[in-house]
């Protein structure tokens, strides 16, 4: 019988996650989340195969074959044109708590001091700025907590977020057990991203935060994929039609 495979521990989530061939192939390489992280730390980061195995809890043989499957995949997409997907994989987010964390003492991450969570609560964040939905998920710098329990609103607090970026919101998000998200505009990478930290999303949502959990709470409260806005970095244009990839030092003129 083949032995149980380890749950790898993640630091990060990518901040992107599909890289297209400018020929448009439709042939696509999968790589996993466990995979991304080997080569962010082993490449990017540059550290050993120790140092990444301590982070990841794996073992040292293991981060190394992870890695290895991990570059040909890469070399695949560069050698044979291939896109390259990122999702999926035996992984499991690091909370940040100094007994998990995978930095030790110099984990980046800081546990906001938000209530337990109990077993028959729905937990539902809201994108937050002075009572209202925020509109633009990628900045947002704060959420509203509701902890839903039989139809009620049992607790609700504002905590902080621990850094811009949607890939470290999903993860804030996930590290705080959220089961929902409410927000105004967001993008296809943060939609991927919160999918994977198994958050469901309710995007495009205005006005007051507190009624908008109202609706929710009623089952009127819908959807709006349309609301999704995507932005290149750096990109200029003057129309609210823009359609871009990231969030990051956008320039134009969309309201979502």
């Amino acid at each position: 019988m083949p032995r149980c495979q380890r749950c790898r521990r993640v630091c990060e989530m990518p901040k992107h996650y599909l890289f297209n061939n400018a020929e448009h192939t439709d042939d696509t390489v999968n790589l996993t989340i466990d995979e991304f992280e080997t080569l962010r730390l082993v490449d990017y980061l540059k550290l050993t195969h120790a140092e990444c195995s301590k982070r990841m809890n794996i073992s040292r043989t293991t981060v190394t074959e992870i890695y290895e499957l991990a570059r040909f995949k890469v070399s695949q997409m560069l050698v044979e044109g291939k896109n390259i997907s990122i999702s999926g994989g035996n992984y499991h987010l690091c909370s940040g708590q100094r007994i998990e964390s995978c930095c030790d003492n110099n984990c980046h991450k800081k546990t906001n001091n938000i209530l337990e969570k109990g077993e028959k609560i729905m937990r539902v964040a809201v994108a937050y700025d002075e009572g209202e939905v925020f509109q633009h998920f990628g900045h947002t710098e704060s959420f509203k907590i509701y902890d839903i329990d039989d139809g009620r609103v049992k607790n609700a607090q504002i905590i902080p977020s621990n850094g811009e970026g949607h890939g470290a919101l999903a993860i804030l998000l996930s590290q705080n057990k959220v089961d929902v998200l409410i927000c105004g505009g967001i993008g296809g990478g943060a939609i991927n991203a919160l999918s994977t930290a198994k958050i469901t999303v309710y995007a495009g949502i205005s006005g007051s935060a507190d009624e908008a959990i109202n609706s929710f709470i009623g089952g009127t409260l819908s959807k709006n994929s349309s609301a999704n806005c995507n932005h290149n970095d750096n990109h200029e244009c003057g129309d609210n039609g823009c359609n871009h990839d990231n969030h990051a030092d956008h320039k134009c003129n969309c309201k979502d």
